[in-house]
């Protein structure tokens, strides 16, 4: 995973694709919490959010 996201960044330094930084950034928080939150007491009130 990690080389993904190194992949990631070399390529938006390469072409200069910058904008992409804000979605990939959102992407991993989202993908992060929904992973976190799966399992515990907390996924109840997260749901709430969206």
């Amino acid at each position: 995973m990690l080389d993904l996201l190194k992949d990631i960044v070399a390529f938006m330094r390469q072409r200069k694709k910058y904008w992409l930084l804000p979605i990939v950034v959102v992407m991993v928080l989202l993908g992060s919490l929904l992973v976190l939150t799966q399992g515990s007491a907390i996924a109840p009130f997260i749901y709430t959010l969206f």
